[in-house]
């Protein structure tokens, strides 16, 4: 059974210490917690905790690529520490892929990446649009995708600004994911859960159907970021 989390970059203009953050969470009915970055005010080991008090699980984290490169070993533990096995690259810049040399090339680098990390401990990546430039009748996302091995953790909203199906994706490379990013856009801006272009329910479908492991919500730039965590906690219940 899928379950349903929010990445905490929702919320990062929240000035509220994590504990409090994470009763809102809780109490909004999410199964789990994607953190981005760091665990706000709370180290590792105080942060599994407030997780147990609350009977939130968590899912791979957001970690940038330079972090995982430069202290492979501490980002390992701290991520076991929260209780999850994987770690997501959220971001890399089109240069990465604008071509098919470029493309490949990165698809090398995350590859030896997640080598380094070691069988047991999952290396995702997480899209944007701009992976999906054209050209040679393919474009930058796909050629990556056939050159890796790395988990995907594809963004439905991200995927839809750049032009393409959600779903499809979402089933040509299902063996390859256990996190969605549920994000909204209309017109490739940020929208809020079910009330922007992309659809859904037709991506939660999809979800279920590869066994993916996790649906989360995601706003990047929500006008009341308390009020989004309750927003997306229902939308997803109700998928």
């Amino acid at each position: 059974m899928v379950r349903t989390a929010i990445n905490l970059y929702s919320v990062r203009e929240l000035d509220l210490p994590m504990p409090e953050i994470l009763d809102r969470v809780a109490a909004a009915g999410y199964d789990g917690v994607q953190f981005s970055g760091d665990y706000g005010d709370l180290s590792p080991g105080e942060t599994a905790d407030a997780l147990a008090e609350r009977g939130l699980d968590v899912t791979a984290a957001h970690v940038g690529i330079e972090a995982i490169e430069d202290d492979l070993e501490a980002v390992v533990a701290d991520q076991r520490t929260i209780g999850t096995d994987g770690a997501v690259v959220p971001w890399l810049d089109v240069e990465g892929f604008e071509s098919r040399e470029a493309a490949e090339a990165t698809a090398e680098r995350l590859d030896a990446l997640a080598a380094d990390l070691g069988e047991g401990f999952g290396l995702h990546y997480h899209n944007h649009d701009h992976e999906f430039v054209e050209f040679d009748g393919t474009n930058g996302f796909e050629t990556f995708a056939a050159a890796s091995s790395v988990l995907l953790e594809p963004d439905v909203g991200w995927i839809h600004t750049a032009g393409h199906d959600p779903v499809d994706v979402l089933e040509r490379y299902g063996d390859r994911i256990e996190v969605v990013h549920m994000k909204d856009m209309a017109d490739g801006e940020f929208a809020e859960i079910g009330e922007g272009d992309v659809d859904m329910q037709a991506c939660a479908g999809a979800a279920r159907r590869i066994d993916a492991e996790w649906l989360v919500y995601e706003h990047d730039a929500p006008e009341d970021p308390a009020a989004s965590i309750e927003t997306g906690g229902a939308f997803l219940a109700d998928l």
